[in-house]
């Protein structure tokens, strides 16, 4: 046979492998609490320290709070615990409560443990990966650390494959949830798709409440659903002396709280994240001052 012909199908061959994404790998989940799931590479980059707000610092939202770290304290424990949907008004601390439950459920006595000690890993999973969710799965499957899976900002313009593997994943198909992973999701929208999306399938449907069903049965696979709602004048100002206090800020609550409304009226309204904001603007100007 013309060794021509042979050498380039071998240059094909070899291609295609480069061009093919690698097999999932477990390679460094020890080494670390928090990882990003790079679905290309078919691994879990580590994220060496989570950017988070500590959990105790979250204003307005302790009954939130006591429940997400309440089921997110079982399921270190390795009892049963459910999947949990935050939704609600943007910048109320939805994110932070997650990544803020995860940092306390591996602490020892008060400390942050070692890298790649504690007791539940934090895996960030985006949007557009959801459709590698099985394979992500069967990886996690293999390990014996206990994972949460954290989807942030979830929500779909239309019922699509990712609208139906992640619907699979949380309480169906053949092989379910694995027992040693969680998935926590934040969402600005109850249902996960906008209100004209679900009332258009019940005005063109045959039978509107089965669209209906069809459409909301996603958020009704998650065990927590957990509202975090536009905070009023008062929270908002608890949130704003709490952040003060924690760094101890040289400023009277007179002057604190007139300067943190003057903020709320300029950004268009009261949250979590505005009061952080204001916070780190009052800080620099504090510290530049003296």
């Amino acid at each position: 046979m013309d060794s021509a012909p042979l050498s380039v199908l071998e240059r094909i061959a070899s291609a295609l492998e480069r061009l093919s994404p690698p097999p999932p790998s477990l390679d460094g989940v020890d080494q670390a609490d928090a990882f990003v799931w790079l679905p290309e590479r078919g691994r879990l980059l580590a994220v060496p320290h989570v950017a988070h707000v500590p959990a105790t610092l979250l204003q307005g939202v302790d009954s939130q709070r006591q429940t997400l770290m309440d089921n997110t304290e079982h399921f270190a424990r390795g009892l049963p615990a459910n999947n949990a949907m935050l939704w609600g008004s943007r910048g109320m601390g939805k994110s932070s409560l997650v990544k803020g439950a995860h940092a306390l459920v591996n602490q020892v006595e008060g400390k942050p443990c070692a890298p790649g000690q504690g007791r539940v890993a934090l895996v960030e999973i985006q949007r557009e990966d959801l459709a590698t969710l099985p394979e992500l799965l069967a990886m996690l499957r293999q390990s014996p650390r206990r994972f949460i899976l954290f989807c942030d900002d979830l929500s779909f313009e239309k019922e699509d494959r990712d609208y139906k593997a992640l619907k699979s994943v949380l309480d169906g198909g053949i092989a379910g949830r694995p027992e040693n992973v969680l998935f926590y999701a934040t969402s600005n929208r109850r249902h996960l798709m906008p209100r004209e999306m679900i009332e258009n399938e019940r005005a063109t449907a045959i039978n509107p409440s089965e669209a209906t069903e069809e459409k909301v049965s996603l958020s009704d696979r998650f065990g927590l659903w957990l509202g975090f709602h536009a905070c009023p004048q008062d929270v908002f100002l608890d949130m704003v002396r709490t952040y003060a206090g924690e760094r101890a800020l040289p400023i009277s609550d007179e002057d604190l709280t007139a300067r943190a409304s003057q903020w709320a009226i300029t950004r268009g309204g009261r949250s979590g994240r505005v009061a952080f904001q204001f916070i780190e603007d009052l800080t620099a100007e504090l510290a530049s001052s003296r």
